[in-house]
This record gives structure tokens, C-alpha cells and sequence, in this order.
């Protein structure tokens, strides 16, 4: 799979999720086997560029190629000007959030909202792909509601203007996350353009992946909140494609230390403030199929330095018993 000059080693895509794939979490989900991983998405108003949240989300120190970051915005201008400074940071793809159906940024006539208005859509697309020399890739839903789907439209404009790439999550905007995601809208697509196209939404484990590139015809699978707390699947995922077997669940071991080399690295990343607190959610994800992890939460969630964190996640994995697989 190649999106311009750039081959993925496989079909799998960490998918960009504001407050999740920040730069540890995206290293760490490239290890576990993702093909790229997309970074949060960076506003494309200049007076938010020097804010502690955007400086984070700038940050590609020791990423492998292609980086790729994610906009949001709803102004062609200011959305040009965000591609060319995150192609000066290092971005090697621009990703143009059309999808995102959150009320902040609908309401800004952001993310999944501008797919109302069609005629913005192809003034943003057109002046991003002139703006930056570098791919540009797009974000879309299926449309904005049930009785108003125009992934087709929106994907043949994206395609003459010059996108290299499309992702579209099975649902509309205002689905939001409720309900289940449906393929017939991204397997429609797939057959009216020749660009890169990848399915978002649902996927959760090797069977459903191989499903839903079988019932579309994608070229690649975005995934989401599959691999929070659970970075693996990854790996899972691209094993059972190629092989048709499954991998050996991880054992306990093996996920405290890949749950430890994460704390410690969003310890370093953002400091032992912000990284105890951004440290907790993680652990929430990573135990929430343990009998054991609910009570275990409470206390870890009072934890406010990165020893203590650290040494009860220790201690805790310790207890668990020895070759135990983790349930995910």
C-alpha cells in the first residue's frame, strides 16, 4: 500500500484520536505493528500553534517515516498556512479532518460539519494540495446524517483535485459513535475512485478487519479505539491477514512491560506532571477487561508522581499470575 512516495509495510493505520495518538502512543503502536500512525489533529489557527498542547502534538522527535499530521479547520486560508508550517516540523503527509464528529469542533464548522457545505469542502482541498509538495491525504464520514450521505461526492471531488488517499468511517456526523458502522458507503466509494481508499470504524478484531476489507474492497483499515490499551492488535491484526492464525495472546508479563514502557515514556514526554495525570487514562484502557483492574484504578488514579505509578503497575503485574493471557 503507498500513499505518493510513500510504501506502508502493511495495510494497518493507527487512526488520528485527539487526546490518544500523541507522539509515545504512536511510536509505541508503530512497534506493535502498525503501518503508519496518524497524529492528532493540530488546529489550524495560527494563535493556538504556541500553546503546551499544540508544541506536544508538533513534537515527531524519532518517528519513522512518513509522518503523517493531521488539520482541522474550516478556512481554506488558515488551513494552507497549517499545511506549510507542519510540513516545515516535519510532516511528510497532510491529513484534512473532515471526520470528526465531536460538538467542539462541529461547532466551529470544523471536522465532519463542513461536509454540509460542498462547495467549502473543494475551496479547503484545493488550497491545501497547492499550499504544501507534499501528499494529502482526507478524513471523511459517510455524510452528515442518514438522508444526507455524500462520501461519493466528497470522494470524487477529493480525487480530482488531488488527494492522495481516503479514509471514511462508516458512520455520519450525527451517528457520532452510536450504533454499529456500516461498509456499503466505503465499498461504493472504492469502486468509483482510484485513489487509496482505507475503512474506519468497528474494527476490533482480525476477523472483523478481514471482513470489512473483503466486503469493500479497501485498500487499508484505520483503527481507533480498538488499540487504546490494547497497541497489539496490530500485530494481531496483520498476522491473521497474512497467515489466517491467530497470535498467542500476550501474556501478563508481556503487557506490563509494554504498559511500563509506555508510562515511562509519557513521563518523559510530558513531564511528571502532565504525564502522571495523561498516564491514568492509558491504564484505564490497558486493564478494563481485568477482574482485578477496577479497584485497582481507584487507587492508581490517587497516584500524582511517576515513581509510584510505576512501582504499583510493577507490583501489580507481579500479582498476577505467571503466564496468564490477558483477556482483550
Amino acid at each position: 500500500m503507498q500513499i505518493g512516495p510513500y510504501k506502508l509495510k502493511n495495510q494497518l493505520i493507527l487512526a488520528p484520536m485527539a487526546g490518544v495518538t500523541d507522539r509515545p502512543f504512536r511510536l509505541l503502536c508503530r512497534k506493535m505493528g502498525a503501518g503508519m500512525a496518524v497524529s492528532e489533529m493540530v488546529i489550524a489557527d495560527p494563535k493556538f500553534w504556541g500553546t503546551r498542547k499544540s508544541k506536544h502534538r508538533l513534537d515527531h522527535t524519532g518517528e519513522p517515516d512518513p509522518r503523517s499530521v493531521q488539520i482541522a479547520g474550516g478556512e481554506p486560508e488558515m488551513l494552507a498556512l497549517a499545511a506549510q508550517m507542519n510540513q516545515e516540523r516535519g510532516a511528510q503527509i497532510i491529513d484534512i479532518n473532515m471526520g470528526c464528529p465531536a460538538k467542539k469542533v462541529c461547532n466551529r464548522a470544523a471536522g465532519s460539519a463542513l461536509l454540509k457545505d460542498e462547495p467549502l469542502v473543494a475551496s479547503i482541498l484545493k488550497a491545501v494540495v497547492e499550499a504544501v509538495d507534499i501528499p494529502v491525504t482526507l478524513k471523511i464520514r459517510t455524510g452528515w446524517d442518514t438522508h444526507h450521505k455524500n462520501a461519493l461526492t466528497v470522494a470524487r471531488m477529493a480525487e480530482d483535485i488531488g488527494i492522495q488517499a481516503l479514509a471514511i468511517h462508516g458512520r455520519t456526523r450525527t451517528c457520532g459513535y452510536s450504533g454499529e458502522a456500516e461498509y456499503d458507503t466505503i465499498a461504493e466509494v472504492k469502486q468509483h475512485i482510484s485513489i487509496p481508499v482505507f475503512a474506519n470504524g468497528d474494527i476490533s478484531t482480525p476477523e472483523k478487519a478481514q471482513f470489512v476489507l473483503n466486503h469493500t474492497q479497501a485498500d487499508g483499515l484505520l483503527i481507533g479505539r480498538a488499540a487504546q490499551g490494547r497497541p497489539w492488535i496490530f500485530r494481531e491484526i496483520d498476522h491473521f491477514l497474512k497467515t489466517g492464525e491467530h497470535l498467542t495472546p500476550p501474556k501478563a508479563s508481556e503487557v506490563g512491560e509494554i504498559l511500563l514502557s509506555h508510562l515511562k515514556e509519557l513521563h518523559q514526554f510530558y513531564g511528571e506532571h502532565m504525564g502522571t495525570r495523561i498516564a491514568r487514562k492509558h491504564v484505564g484502557w490497558y486493564l478494563k477487561s481485568h477482574k482485578e483492574g477496577s479497584d485497582f484504578r481507584k487507587v492508581f488514579n490517587q497516584l500524582d508522581t511517576a515513581e509510584q505509578q510505576i512501582y504499583n503497575i510493577t507490583k501489580y503485574f507481579e500479582r498476577l499470575s505467571n503466564g496468564e493471557d490477558i483477556a482483550a
